[in-house]
């Protein structure tokens, strides 16, 4: 009887658990390629959707009549900040390394600027609510995910609306949608963000994919990176949580081989599939050329990717490749081959030139690899202790000025210590064909309580953006794709601060000594002591039989002489 009715229970609770699954769903998938100089590239993505689910609306802040949330497999500590600031769309990135375009292509998930990169979309009646909750969203975000969010303030925050439009969809409230932006150069990814990280997903890291990011493994890769996004779709709530890095198996393994392996690469293996995942896959993009082999047999291969799915097999998972003959570097067949085609349709070099720490000049070198005339949104989004001189903008083709290269510019003017500079333009590379522009800048000359700690080492300046606009003719994916270059370090006037702290240490010790003099005199106290003379003991009296015997001496030889 008692086995009965713990049963029933059993039953009871499990159709209500499913009743209220019905509307969440949680999926995860990872991405392997081989790249071309021998590195292996992960993408790793977790996706957890909240069904019939839409933001909260921004006029129902002022109540405090929100309607109770209960999540079974959304992360309850990120959905209340979500409804708390009434945010509709949300991306927040965290990567370490420069990604190389030409060399690996396009990544899969395209927010790859070095840095902290944070932007949300938000409904409001005024900019004052907006940025409110802009400073709110990026305190609770830093707050979640032990980052310095917090330096993201008004002097790093921007609204490029033509770069970064909504991935997904937006209410209709009949309230206008405000972008907000910021970046920060020198806030990287560390494993104290990735524990928080690992704790918004359902499983955490006990099963499926998420068994394998290993923080000592992946803080070792060429290039890492984790990121969050938010989207608001008509059929719900989507939050995606994703983690890149390009790993190295040559310098790992430290053999001439490319061969590779969960074990191998992570130093684990994925022991089992993580139990209210929808679906739970893996899959490799064969190389194009080469003698490998796959190891499991995969059970599907389509359009050269291997799938496996981890859902349904009850096994330990340890994929990987391996290649019979050494890797050998392309360099070392460069001049006897053909160029290999490019990955991406244009490459970027940008640099700050100048040797003065009061003004210098922005190059940026564009290089068309099409036939086709290629048009890029280029964004440049610049801390204000750097000043453009727009009439000083010119642009070369081939060693021709070519100023008609250049159009649509949009300038937004810094405002010292309160707003920095947003600079969009679009500019037109010919097939096969380098473009340079070059623009004047003055460097501010700071106060001496606004240096850093490492004043010497310089500022981090953000990467320009660039995203072509014309759909190319070889391959239409590239349309929308966004492209960071690296970012920049400047070298601002700095004073001496070894002066002031040799100021400060003369001065405390000359304080110190008038100090210490001054206060032993007013503190001492001063008793005169008498000292009387002390008497000598009285020496013993001579005998006079001494005398007497020396004066009849002294007599005697008187006489004698």
């Amino acid at each position: 009887m008692l086995r009965t009715g713990l049963f029933l229970v059993f039953v009871l609770l499990s159709s209500v658990f499913c009743l209220e699954d019905a509307t969440e769903e949680f999926e995860e998938h990872l991405s392997i390629k081989s790249l071309k100089d021998g590195r292996v590239a992960f993408s790793f993505t977790f996706k957890t959707s909240l069904r019939d689910a839409i933001p909260r609306d921004p006029r129902m802040l002022a109540f405090d009549n929100d309607d109770s949330q209960h999540y079974t497999l959304f992360p309850l500590t990120l959905g209340q900040i979500l409804r708390q600031y009434a945010i509709t769309e949300l991306h927040l990135t965290l990567n370490a390394g420069k990604w190389n375009y030409d060399a690996w292509g396009y990544p899969d998930e395209p927010d790859v600027g070095v840095g902290a990169e944070l932007r949300a979309w938000m409904a409001g009646n005024s900019i004052s609510s907006i940025d409110d909750r802009w400073q709110g969203v990026r305190n609770s975000l830093a707050g979640l995910f032990c980052a310095s969010l917090g330096s993201l303030d008004e002097q790093r925050t921007t609204s490029p609306r033509s770069t970064f439009p909504p991935e997904g969809a937006l209410p209709d409230w009949g309230l206008p949608h405000e972008l907000r932006h910021a970046s920060h150069a020198s806030e990287h990814v560390c494993t104290e963000n990735l524990t928080p990280f690992l704790k918004l997903l359902p499983c955490k890291s006990r099963s499926g994919l998420a068994m394998l990011l290993n923080p000592h493994r992946i803080f070792d890769a060429d290039w890492h990176g984790i990121g969050l996004h938010v989207l608001w779709r008509p059929e719900g709530v989507e939050v995606r949580l994703s983690v890149q890095l390009v790993s190295d198996p040559l310098r790992i393994s430290g053999q001439k081989k490319q061969d590779w392996s969960f074990s191998s690469l992570f130093d684990r293996k994925v022991e089992k599939a993580c139990p209210v995942a929808k679906y739970s896959r893996v899959s490799v993009e064969l190389p194009s050329s080469g003698v490998y082999r796959v190891y499991p047999e995969p059970p599907q291969v389509k359009d050269g990717i291997a799938y496996y799915d981890l859902k349904n097999a009850n096994e330990v998972w340890d994929i990987g490749t391996m290649w019979p003959s050494d890797f050998e570097y392309r360099i070392t067949h460069l001049a006897l081959s053909k160029p290999n085609p490019a990955l991406v349709p244009f490459s970027v070099r940008r640099n700050l030139l100048g040797s003065t720490q009061d003004r210098g000049q922005l190059s940026i070198v564009l290089t068309n690899n099409e036939q086709d005339v290629l048009q890029l949104l280029y964004l440049e989004t610049m801390p204000w202790i750097i000043q453009f001189y727009l009439h000083t903008i010119r642009v070369h083709a081939d060693d021709a000025l070519r100023d008609d290269l250049i159009s649509n510019i949009s300038y937004i003017l810094p405002i010292p210590h309160a707003r920095p500079a947003t600079f969009e333009s679009v500019l037109t590379l010919p097939g096969r064909s380098t473009i340079t522009f070059t623009m004047d800048v003055a460097k501010a000359f700071l106060r001496y309580t606004e240096h850093p700690p490492d004043a010497q080492r310089g500022w981090d300046l953000p990467p320009a953006i660039f995203t072509p606009l014309r759909q190319s003719s070889r391959n239409s994916t590239y349309l929308g794709k966004r492209v960071y270059s690296p970012s920049l370090l400047v070298d601002l006037a700095t004073p001496d601060f070894s002066m002031p702290y040799n100021v400060i240490i003369f001065t405390c010790s000359v304080v110190a000594f008038i100090f210490g003099s001054v206060f032993n005199v007013l503190t001492r106290k001063f008793i005169v002591v008498r000292l009387e003379p002390q008497k000598r003991p009285e020496s013993p009296p001579s005998k006079n039989l001494d005398s007497d015997e020396s004066g009849k001496l002294d007599t005697s030889e008187s006489d004698v002489h």
